[in-house]
């Protein structure tokens, strides 16, 4: 599993003045709920953290936080970058920013000196796989929410355990319920376009240096597709070159390289779900659309949809006539 979480963290696209806050899961969210009132209290792995009064500096440490306070009307005072993107352009996120360059502390390596510099009251990592201490020595700068367990069993969370954690830290769970239904309705109106996503067996798979990894069920990037109606290969992880028929399912997915990539990989091209044209290509890491399923918020998911849908209903219309072509992000 720690392989998976390197994978998953420290690779999220290679695989991943001061603004106040004020001016899949089927089961409940893990996060918590809140009517705004405060003292208001979210529950991470580490345990039960009371959040006193609403914040008004907010650090987001983890790998995606960030795109989750702003979704809310909530600018950081200082953010986690993240690694391999220009994130700061991102194109999902730029209404929200409206042109504001929140500093950065730290991206693989967390500047724990630069969010004590920052002077912030509420410390947000939801999602940055924090070792006890160095969620003990953010706790000693300020109220800190570390990583969200997900509902639905799974040790990384869902965009909703993420959000709802949020809603009920910054007294905002209204609004957090108002945001989760416009991604839903996304999703919902995608999956009703498309009844052929139901129960289709996709593997999402990375490719990095030559080597293909499938994501399990519970990484950001994978719940995109099972909250299409894709249904995760029983099999995950690193596909050698005597099991590449892992790759071989309904649908596939790769993450971080383009058709011409792979075109010379005689092994890859054999496979009927490449030759059936079933699969879709993301794009090199880098580039907007992985980067959007590696952020996995309310902002870069919609996002995602939009530019996803319309290649994955080519690649599982059951007519190999139909060119899947390339994902526009």
């Amino acid at each position: 599993m720690r392989h998976t979480v390197a994978l998953s963290a420290a690779a999220a696209v290679l695989l991943l003045g001061t603004a106040a806050c004020s001016s899949g899961d089927d089961g409940a969210p893990a996060g918590g709920s809140s009517d705004g009132a405060f003292p208001a209290q979210i529950t991470d792995k580490f345990g039960t953290v009371t959040v006193e009064s609403a914040p008004e500096r907010v650090v987001t440490a983890g790998y995606n936080d960030q795109d989750f306070a702003l979704a809310l009307g909530v600018t950081p005072v200082a953010t986690r970058g993240f690694t391999g993107y220009e994130y700061r352009t991102r194109p999902w996120a730029q209404e929200q920013l409206a042109g504001t360059d929140i500093p950065e502390v730290g991206s693989d390596t967390l500047d724990l000196e630069g969010v004590a510099a920052a002077s912030p009251d509420l410390i947000m990592a939801t999602y940055a796989y924090l070792e006890p201490s160095q969620y003990e020595q953010l706790g000693g700068i300020a109220t800190t929410v570390g990583d969200i367990p997900g509902a639905d069993g799974e040790e990384t969370p869902g965009w909703r355990d993420q959000l709802a954690a949020y809603g009920t830290a910054l007294g905002r769970a209204a609004e957090a319920d108002t945001v989760r239904e416009s991604v839903e309705e996304s999703f919902a109106t995608a999956t009703a376009e498309n009844p052929s996503f139901a129960g289709r067996t996709a593997a999402v798979a990375l490719y990095l240096d030559g080597t293909f990894y499938i994501l399990e069920a519970g990484d950001p990037r994978n719940r995109f597709f099972t909250d299409l109606g894709f249904v995760t290969p029983e099999t995950t992880g690193t596909v050698s070159a005597e099991r590449y028929d892992l790759l071989n399912q309904d649908t596939l997915v790769l993450l971080g390289v383009d058709r011409e990539d792979v075109a010379n990989d005689a092994l890859l091209q054999s496979l009927p779900v490449v030759r059936e044209d079933r699969t879709v290509y993301t794009g090199k890491f880098g580039t907007d659309v992985p980067a959007a399923l590696g952020f996995a918020s309310p902002l870069s998911l919609p996002y995602a949809v939009d530019a996803l849908v319309p290649p994955l209903a080519r690649a599982t219309d059951d007519d190999p006539a139909t060119v899947v072509g390339t994902v526009e992000g």
